[in-house]
Formats: structure tokens, sequence, C-alpha cells
């Protein structure tokens, strides 16, 4: 008998989702400048993929500040605001749903990608390491740089930020998306508050975990009070067994991010946050999350738990089948096949994804992969 867990229905946030294969945040930096503005381009690349059963976009800067990549779209401005509203009516139109996703990088960015040339913001003045961020060098040319040594937050400017979160959800909700995602992982702003690492801070945003998780309890709040707790989602990436570096880097907090996440994911639970996105790391040979850590999770969080990270179709219905996760992003596989669940429905090939036009660029290795022709 065919297995097709995949396509049950699901219902989040009183959304009810045609199947449970997502297209999760990728960053395809593929924004109209100047401006940073959604294009005719991107409305073709996400009504190619509106057959998935959720679909969250690409991050979304909530300010100019918040950007730490070339060509990557905001949420902060009029103009983007049109722009993801033919994004979100395209994809409506196709019967499908789909979330924002709200984005600041905090430290990993480049004074030229800042305001002014000025220094990017953080918990704490830690610069990042590990990790390269991507500016313009002329138009639609671009390179890898060193991320610039940031500048501590002051107290009240941790208060601004959590209401220019509340404003970029506004944005969101006047764009017509069905709700937002905060990107909390991979070592960007919220997760630089969450982790010990980069977080040195002396006030009621530094210190102990309660202290390090109340910038994302209060982000939390001033999104659901804009679109309610269950349009609401939180992303994160725990790691488990990785090497110094790759910790630092992606601001992990050490030596227990169980007990880390767990506190956090309490949070969520306590505020009714809609649904849980766990991004899992993805390199080669990247260790699993332990099954303790997913129990964990399940046992903790009530609403639908989303996993990505190099899913199959095999991992996911194996995930499905042991009640871990609910939901399954599958990133660069959908990003190669636009019609993904059709593939997964009938067992039809994949087509590859062509690694060098990710980022950057106009249509090739982006709206110009095949369909599965019948």
């Amino acid at each position: 008998m065919t297995d097709l867990s995949l396509f049950q229905p699901l219902s989040l946030g009183g959304l009810e989702l045609k199947n449970r294969i997502s297209l999760p945040p990728l960053t395809r930096s593929r924004s109209s400048q100047p401006g940073d503005i959604p294009n005719d381009l991107m409305v073709t690349y996400y009504r190619q993929r509106a057959t998935a059963g959720f679909m969250v976009t690409e991050g979304a800067q909530i300010e100019p500040r918040g950007q730490g990549y070339a060509w990557t779209p905001g949420i902060y401005s009029d103009d983007q605001v049109e722009g993801w509203r033919k994004v979100t009516d395209a994809v409506h139109a196709e019967g499908s749903v789909i979330f924002c996703q709200l984005w600041h990088v905090g430290r990993v960015s480049h004074t030229s990608l800042q305001p002014g040339g000025n220094p990017p913001i953080a918990p704490s003045a830690v610069r990042a390491t590990a990790v390269k961020v991507f500016i313009e060098t002329g138009p639609q040319t671009g390179a890898l740089a060193e991320p610039s040594e940031p500048v501590e937050l002051t107290t009240d400017q941790v208060k601004e930020l959590v209401q220019l979160y509340r404003k970029a959800a506004l944005n969101a909700k006047k764009a017509g998306f069905d709700g937002v995602e905060l990107h909390c992982a991979n070592g960007y702003l919220v997760n630089q508050f969450i982790s010990e690492h980069t977080n040195r801070r002396t006030d009621e945003y530094g210190g102990s975990l309660v202290n390090r998780l109340r910038f994302l309890r209060e982000i939390c709040e001033a999104v659901i009070s804009v679109f309610g707790g269950g349009r609401v989602g939180v992303r994160f990436a725990p790691l488990f067994e990785t090497t110094q570096e790759e910790r630092v880097y992606l601001g992990l907090v050490e030596p227990d991010p169980h007990h880390t996440y767990i506190e956090a994911v309490k949070i969520l639970e306590e505020l009714g946050v809609g649904y849980l996105s766990i991004a899992e790391a993805d390199w080669e040979s990247a260790p699993d999350l332990p099954d303790s850590f997913r129990r964990a999770l399940r046992e903790a969080f009530s609403a639908p738990i989303m996993y990505s990270g190099r899913y199959t179709e095999e991992k996911a219905k194996e995930i499905l089948a042991k009640g871990y996760g609910d939901l399954f992003g599958f990133g660069r596989t959908f990003i190669a096949n636009p019609d993904l669940p059709l593939r997964i429905r009938n067992g039809l090939r994949l087509n590859p994804v062509n690694a060098a036009t990710l980022y950057g660029g106009g249509g090739e290795g982006y709206i110009d992969y095949p369909f599965y022709n019948a």
C-alpha cells in the first residue's frame, strides 16, 4: 500500500494545510535594487511552488540595519510591502498558505550593508567569526567579506527593536501574509541574545538564561499582538556534537543546548505560539538531533513542529511516524523541483539542484527548473 502520510491535512493556527510538505525559508538574493524590493521574478518563484502545504518566505529584514547579505528583500518600506503583496496574491490564488520570515542579522553584517556605513548592532560588541557576509561590489556583482565589528545596543535600543518587530508584523499583515515566522536561529540577532557566547550584557537582557531569553519573549509578544499566537512561528537551530568554532559562529549556548532550547520552547508554549520550526544541521556528515531532544520538544510544545535540513521523503515519513514532527521543509530539493509534492506523491525522479545559481542573478536556477512532463 502506498504511504501517503505526508499528504494528510494539518491544522495550523486555524488554517487547513493540504499536505505536510513545506517550502522552508531559503535565501535567494533576487530582490530589485535599489530598495531590496520583492519583484515579479519572486512572484513567479513562489507561485511555482505553491503546491506546498505550507510556505515560509526567505528571510525579510525588519529594518535596514537587519541586512547581512546583498539583495535580500525587506519588510519595512511601503514599496517592499507592495512587492510582497503581489507574492501573497499569487500564492493564495493557487490555494496555498504563506508566512513571512522576519529577519535581523545583528552582528552578522558589514559596514557597507549598514545605513551610513555604520557598524552592525548586537547584544554585545563581540565580532562574528567563522562566517562570511555577502556584499555588493557593483551592479549584480558581489563578494564574500568578513563581518564588521559590532556595537552593543543600549537597553532602550533593545526595546526599540522589539517595536520594529511589531511594525514588521504589521507590514506583513498589510502585505497579505497568513502569518509570520521569527528567525531565531543560525547565529543571527535573536540567537545572539540567547547565546552566552555572544551575550555579555549586564542589564535585564543578559546574564541568566531567563534574561537571555527575554528578547525572544518580548518579540514573540509583539508579533502575537498583531497576528494572534496561532499565526506566529519561531525558528531555532540547536546543534549537538559540533566543533567549538561552529558553536561560537552559530551562537549556541554551551554546555547544554538541550536545556537552553527546551526552556525557550516552554516560553513559546506559554505564549500560544502556533508552530515551532527546527532547522537541523545540513552540512556533510552533520549529526542528527538526539531522539531525546525530539521527544522533549514534543512534550514541551503542543502545537505543530516543523523540521528541515537535508530532509528526504523517507526521513520525513520516519519522523512523522515516530510522532516527533508534523511538517517538513525540503529546502534545496524544493528549489530544484517546483512541483515537489507531485513528484513525491507519484515516486517521480527529482531534478538536481544547481548550486552555482542559489544566490543572486536572474531567472536561471530560480524559475527555470522544469516541471515533470507527464
